[in-house]
């Protein structure tokens, strides 16, 4: 008898532990999803704020090499993104290939490439430098204001589909307050561990579908 009253609590521990991890995944999935999309905002808004800066000194009569020397002033990441431009025309190399070598954040790796491109058109063609890298800028900021009001439109869908997810631990609470003890089945040896397991896969692959949908319908 001990020994079953032993095995019954060890397998209904390991269930819980297992529920618990896998919230404790979609919870900290979720976070780093909206911090990288954060992240994402930002380093865009900065890039395209740097490129329109670069333009206006152009525009002005200023050389490529002045205009970029004034990076350290447009934030970390659109810094880190411009920094090879800024060397190879110090150097005396050409930008398009600084800038293919570079390494800038993952969210800005496309807008860079954009760059690079409009910098060897110019080079290429000789079309204003300006203009290209104009386009450029206001390409990438309207990705980003579009981004952003989609995550805001997408607010409402989200919220609904956390509700959701949270209705099967109401269901527990409301069981528990109406006499039902479900956290008693739960706790109850092999079955209770496997009722346990299963509703949190489920609840889980339920809130990985809807991030599936709620991820197709914002911008990349």
């Amino acid at each position: 008898m001990l020994g079953t009253t032993v095995g019954a609590g060890l397998v209904a521990g390991i269930g819980g532990a297992l529920a618990g991890l896998l919230a404790g995944t979609i919870w900290v999935r979720r976070r780093a999803a909206r911090r990288a999309a954060l992240a994402a905002a930002v380093a865009g808004t900065e890039l395209a704020d740097a490129l329109t800066r670069i333009c206006d000194e152009l525009r002005s009569g200023a050389h490529p090499a002045a205009a970029l020397s004034g990076i350290d002033a447009d934030g970390p990441t659109a810094r880190d993104a411009l920094r090879p431009a800024d060397a190879a025309l110090r150097l005396g190399e050409t930008v398009p290939a600084a800038l293919a070598r570079s390494a800038p954040h993952p969210a800005l790796t496309d807008d860079v490439d954009r760059v690079a491109a409009a910098w060897a058109l110019s080079d290429r063609h000789g079309i204003p430098l300006a203009t290209l890298l104009s386009s450029v800028a206001t390409d990438v900021r309207w990705r980003v204001e579009f981004g952003n009001r989609v995550r805001a439109e997408l607010a409402g869908p989200r919220a609904t589909a956390t509700v959701l997810t949270l209705l099967p631990v109401l269901g527990l609470g409301f069981g528990q307050l109406m006499g039902a003890d479900p956290l008693g089945v739960l706790r109850d040896g092999v079955l209770g561990a496997v009722l346990l397991v299963g509703g949190t896969l489920l609840t889980a692959a339920g809130v990985a579908w809807s991030e599936h949908i709620l991820a197709s319908a914002a911008p990349r």
